[in-house]
């Protein structure tokens, strides 16, 4: 049995659900179960939803064998895991915001204030670093209200775009680090072949999402120019038609390209050109 947590809630709970059954685990969430057993893998998978915050803690104590979390709930946890695989998801900042118009601009400016966080052990490491010493009020969830209150003088946070700093009259005057959203495992698992199966499944949808199948018709005339259009991944697919002065073409295609390249074959003289989401790959 291998036991993985994941988010039960919040931003990040349905992308990761929608992502593990992209990389072929079966499974349904009906919001009453704690633990989903899940079908489709080699061993034994459990789902167990807990809380962002406490999964990568019961990772390094055991109780699970690994787990989904963020690069700055581990940090900050000081869990003792080993990161697996970067999911490429839930991007965000942790930053140090203090009023717009202040005296303050930069982290030695706050030696000896009042300072409110999530994350007291972040930024006692980052302040100390900047030779400052701030006393840190730590708190539950956003707190960018806490400076327009009275109880701090400056804040530091997560963020993503920045407005809901700039909406409380706030500004950054540092970031801490830029973080996003990790597998992790125990290190004594992370080399076992359940946890390595789990990370290339994850890997592979991943790697779908990024691509897109594209088919088409070309004159044989015209293939090699084609060909420099779509490359494929290491060559494309190439199949005589009926008509021996035409064949047919199939190639992965970066989806950032997918636009471009469609236009490409068209003004090439293919025809018939398809394009088609790929649910799982391996490259």
């Amino acid at each position: 049995m291998i036991q993985i947590g994941i988010p039960s809630k919040g931003r990040l709970h349905e992308p990761i659900v929608a992502l593990l059954k992209q990389a072929g685990y079966r499974f349904r969430v009906d919001g009453r179960s704690l633990r989903i057993q899940c079908s489709g893998a080699a061993s034994d998978t459990s789902l167990v939803l807990l809380r962002t915050d406490d999964i990568s803690t019961l990772v390094s104590a055991g109780i699970l064998d690994a787990g989904i979390s963020t690069q700055d709930i581990v940090e900050e946890s000081q869990a003792e895991v080993v990161e697996v695989l970067k999911l490429d998801m839930g991007h965000c900042r942790i930053v140090v915001a203090a009023p717009e118009n202040g005296p303050f601009q930069k982290p030695v400016d706050l030696d000896a204030k009042t300072i409110a966080t999530s994350f007291p052990r972040l930024a006692a490491n980052f302040f100390g670093k900047h030779g400052a010493k701030p006393r840190f009020v730590e708190v539950g969830g956003s707190c960018e209200a806490m400076v327009p209150l009275g109880m701090a003088q400056a804040i530091v946070d997560i963020t993503e775009t920045g407005n809901s700093l700039r909406d409380n009259g706030l500004k950054i005057i540092a970031e801490i680090g830029s973080y996003q959203t990790v597998l992790v495992a125990r290190p004594e698992r992370a080399e076992d072949p359940e946890i390595k199966q789990l990370a290339r499944r994850i890997q592979g949808a991943m790697i779908a999402q990024t691509y897109r199948l594209v088919e088409y018709n070309i004159p044989r005339a015209r293939l090699a120019e084609a060909e420099k259009i779509t490359p494929g991944f290491q060559s494309p697919t190439v199949t005589a038609l009926e008509d021996a002065s035409w064949c047919a073409v199939r190639a992965l295609v970066p989806q950032k390209q997918l636009g471009k390249v469609m236009d490409d074959l068209e003004a090439l003289g293919a025809t018939a050109i398809i394009q088609f989401g790929i649910e799982n790959c391996r490259l």
